[in-house]
């Protein structure tokens, strides 16, 4: 079996990865590659970081047997409570990983790119803890969709700049950040959200999240007596969440792994965020992956109902294992994730993000044995997207 969870020493998981960036960057991101596992190995690093996790985020998170779920699909469906993280998402365990890491680098500032709002969100609150300057990037259009995640951003004492050029969302706050840390790289670290960006950071990050498998070990084998469940779910933009979901069962060969990303109105509509589907190979902020662009390299603007999937690519992580066949993607469209939203508010009293919806909708378009356990990441939670769910109330 080959090893699917890190990358070669030049951050490559097979043909997808490396480190694309400008000469001014160069310093900055060797100083992380040389430095950060070291730094997040260390017994000092582990001990405060793990102390944070469990008494300041609120870790273990549940793993739930959603049992009027698993009546209605006829399987054994189990939710990974990420949405009762503090912040409500799984983004803080990286943000405050990576808040931690650059204390330990001497950085006094941060930015950070945010697309849904959550990562921002997490970040800020990781900067208030630890005494950090944090300014946030996010895209104009996700500003006006996300407005209660903006008001938090600026109550815990960030500054939000708006990314106005482009499609005005994910991938124009990256942009932003990018150009940020250019001009400040002395003196500031970049916290990438998502599992994409140079080396080192989708290692980086996928390490950070990679707690969130760990714990679906150990409890599904105090509720089941075994470790591994026979599927894992999880959405898929750039692939945080899902890269922490599948990190410690990627090398498990009886393990069967499914992502799920945006559809928007459909993989052939113009207007989707589907990269697997749609993406061919190239470079895409600092690394090389699978990105939605026409002939000539210019990136295609992607759609999303939920911002924080509406990115022109995807992590080199993921794209590693689509094109190896160790994971199975699926396009979920608006719509559908809509449908699935409401459904697990009626059934379980739960309401998720609309990008943890992308992924419960798998549930319609696979076939799954009764016996069968399904864990399924439930991302965050759905408070960020009310506007959305409003408009759409039957």
């Amino acid at each position: 079996m080959k090893n699917y969870k890190n990358p070669d020493e030049n951050g490559y998981y097979g043909e997808f990865g490396g480190a694309f960036i400008p000469e001014m960057l160069y310093p900055n991101v060797e100083e992380l590659q040389q430095n950060y596992l070291k730094i997040i190995e260390s017994q000092e690093f582990q001990m405060e970081f793990q102390d944070l996790l469990k008494n300041y985020v609120g870790r273990a998170t549940p793993l739930y047997f959603a049992k009027n779920l698993s009546e209605k699909y006829h399987t054994k469906i189990y939710l990974k409570r990420e949405d009762l993280n503090h912040t409500g998402a799984h983004k803080i365990n990286n943000a405050l990983g990576q808040a931690l890491l650059a204390k330990k680098l001497g950085k006094k500032r941060i930015i950070a790119e945010t697309g849904a709002g959550q990562h921002g969100v997490a970040t800020a609150t990781a900067c208030a803890l630890l005494g950090l300057e944090c300014i946030v990037y996010m895209g104009e259009i996700d500003i006006a969709r996300q407005a209660p995640n903006v008001a938090r951003m600026k109550m815990l004492g960030a500054t939000v700049i708006p990314a106005t050029s482009g499609s005005k969302t994910l991938k124009d706050a990256v942009n932003e950040a990018l150009r940020d840390w250019i001009n400040n790289s002395n003196t500031t670290h970049y916290i990438i959200g998502s599992v994409v960006g140079p080396h080192p950071f989708p290692d980086l990050v996928a390490r950070f999240q990679s707690v969130i498998s760990e714990e679906i070990k150990w409890q599904l084998n105090e509720k089941i007596g075994r470790e591994n469940p026979d599927f894992v779910i999880a959405c898929v933009g750039g692939g945080s969440n899902a890269a922490g979901t599948f990190y410690h069962f990627v090398n498990e060969e009886k393990v069967k792994i499914i992502a799920a990303e945006a559809g928007g109105f459909g993989v052939e509509s113009g207007k989707s965020a589907a990269t697997t589907f749609l993406g061919t190979l190239g470079v895409l902020h600092g690394s090389k992956s699978l990105v939605m662009q026409t002939e000539d390299g210019q990136v295609i603007e992607p759609h999303s109902i939920s911002a924080g999937l509406d990115y022109p690519g995807i992590g080199p992580f993921h794209a590693n294992l689509f094109k190896e066949k160790r994971a199975e993607f699926f396009s979920i469209n608006d719509d559908e994730a809509l449908k699935f939203a409401f459904e697990l508010t009626k059934l379980e009293g739960i309401i998720p993000a609309l990008e943890s919806a992308h992924a419960l909708a798998v549930l319609k378009k696979k076939t799954f044995e009764k016996d069968d356990v399904v864990v399924i990441c439930l991302s965050g939670r759905g408070d960020k997207d009310m506007e959305t769910y409003l408009k759409n109330l039957d």
